[in-house]
This record gives structure tokens, sequence and C-alpha cells, in this order.
């Protein structure tokens, strides 16, 4: 299957291009920690089905020094050992926050109650804007058929720009 459209490639792409990427530019200068906006990043990806995004994020957050390990555990981080409970209880807000149409309550009071554990106001903020964003990329991508491959760590610093 090949891509639709290069969604970057037109005027108003481009804009749209930038206006995503200055976001997730807040984001990463939060005080979120760098390792697990990158999980966070990746399992959404996964749960939605996005090779370009999973592809953009694994080759990240190896770049940043994330470990094999932990990358390939992300998407059975219940059942493994590697995660904090900080990046446990955002891992659980992402799953639960992509997958909203699978539970009439959203996000649960017991996940909530564990990121606010773990994470203060600004950090919180970022969370939740970078599953919002996430999900937004993913879907984007997908919908026009983008293919994981051909992502260079540090191309997204670049669409900031």
């Amino acid at each position: 299957m090949e891509p639709r459209i290069d969604l970057f490639s037109t005027e108003i792409g481009g804009k749209i291009a930038k206006r995503f990427a200055n976001v997730g530019l807040t984001i990463q200068q939060s005080p979120l920690p760098k390792s697990t906006q990158e999980l966070v990043s990746l399992r959404a990806s996964q749960i939605n089905g996005c090779g370009w995004c999973i592809d953009a994020h694994t080759k990240d957050a190896a770049a940043a020094g994330e470990t094999s390990v932990r990358l390939h555990l992300v998407a059975a981080w219940r059942e493994s050992t590697v995660f904090t409970e900080a990046e446990q209880a955002a891992l659980a807000l992402v799953e639960e926050g992509t997958r909203l149409a699978d539970a009439h309550q959203g996000v649960s009071d017991e996940t909530w109650a564990q990121v606010r554990k773990h994470y203060d106001d600004d950090q919180t903020v970022a969370l939740v804007a970078l599953v919002a964003m996430i999900n937004a990329a993913n879907r984007l991508a997908v919908i026009v058929h983008q293919k994981g491959g051909s992502y260079e760590p540090g191309m997204f610093a670049t669409m900031a720009n």
C-alpha cells in the first residue's frame, strides 16, 4: 500500500505540520521526563497501528539512550519489571486515553490518582497533551497510509524550525 498523500508537501499540510511540531516542542521542553514521553508515544502508536510513529518514537528513544529491552517490552508493560511506578501510571493513562471508546468513563479514577501521585501539575498537563497529540498524529499517518522505516532520529525537531 502506497501513501495516499504526502501530508507535508502542500501549503496547508506544511502549516499543520509546523504547528504540530511546535506543540510537540513545548511538550518536549516540559518537565515530563523524556523517556516517559517516548514510551507514551510509542505505546499509543502501537495501539493505533501507526508504523510511521512506532518507527519514529523507537528510533528517537534509542538515540536518547533508551534500552532495547524496555522498548521491546512497552507493548507488555504490565507483564514486565523494567518500568517504574511513574512510568506505569503514564502507560496506563495513554492506554485508557487512547482507547476512549472501550470504556464509557474514559480514564479511570484509579489511573488518574496514580498519575497525580507521580507527576506534578506541569508534568500532568504535558502528559495529557502528549496523549492527545500522539493520538492525532497516529490518526493522520494511518489515514494516509504513511509507512514506517524511513524516519531518522531528530526529524521531528527540524520540523519545528
